[in-house]
């Protein structure tokens, strides 16, 4: 699969980041693996509505506020 850097990709490593969080910390949060969330992070997976709300619930934003420009 051909890799994809979106803005959200940017996004996503940025909050993990501020909120001093590993790949590992969040992927235990919404119930994955690290490689699986490290795909994701990195735009080598394809992100799917139950995991953007997972996500978004992580970092106590709306699904939209993390991901409008990723659907945009």
């Amino acid at each position: 699969m051909a890799k994809s850097s979106t803005k959200v990709n940017f996004k996503l490593q940025n909050l993990r980041k501020e909120n001093n969080m590993s790949y590992e910390n969040v992927a235990k949060e919404i119930g994955i693996c690290k490689a699986y969330y490290w795909q994701i992070e990195n735009g080598n997976r394809r992100l799917y509505y139950d995991l953007a709300l997972k996500i978004a619930k992580v970092f106590n934003l709306k699904p939209d506020e993390l991901f409008y420009e990723y659907y945009k």
